[in-house]
């Protein structure tokens, strides 16, 4: 016989399976000073995350914040502004390529971009990043190559 228990248990890891709960996950962006990379980065500064997932950008330094570049976001996407020095978590729940970036640092080139399965407005997000200053320019030029390299 199988008990009560046992049965709600089933029904609840059913009902999380169904709604996609069960397979969200958390990923953290640091935003730092420096890192093997070069000065003022988001590390990792590409990621890759299904719908749903949370995205953290954790202040290692509180000098740094997040903000979306609404131009390279899918349509439709809520923007985001972190405050200055404090984390900032975010779930994306609409497919795309989101570029982010450190305000104050922006023309550092301190970016990340985020893909939400499907690049579905991959090409207008490239578009966008060519009007980037010129430090952002160069690292969205790597990340989008990047996310191209292995697709």
């Amino acid at each position: 016989m199988i008990s009560r228990h046992l049965v709600a248990a089933a029904l609840v890891a059913a009902s999380l399976v169904a709604t996609g709960v069960a397979y969200a996950k958390t990923v953290e962006i640091d935003m730092l000073n420096k890192d093997e990379t070069g000065n003022m980065v988001f590390h990792p500064a590409f990621v890759r995350a299904a719908p749903g997932d949370q995205i953290v950008f954790k202040a290692v330094s509180k000098i740094h914040m997040v903000k979306s570049i609404n131009s390279m976001a899918p349509e439709g996407a809520t923007p985001v502004v972190g405050p200055m020095g404090a984390d900032k978590t975010i779930t994306l729940t609409q497919e795309g390529v989101y570029g982010f970036e450190c305000l104050p640092h922006y023309g550092m080139g301190m970016v990340a971009l985020v893909e939400v399965g499907k690049p579905v407005n991959e090409t207008a997000a490239k578009v966008a990043a060519e009007s980037a200053p010129s430090q952002a320019k160069a690292r969205f030029t790597k990340l989008f190559a990047q996310l191209d390299a292995n697709p």
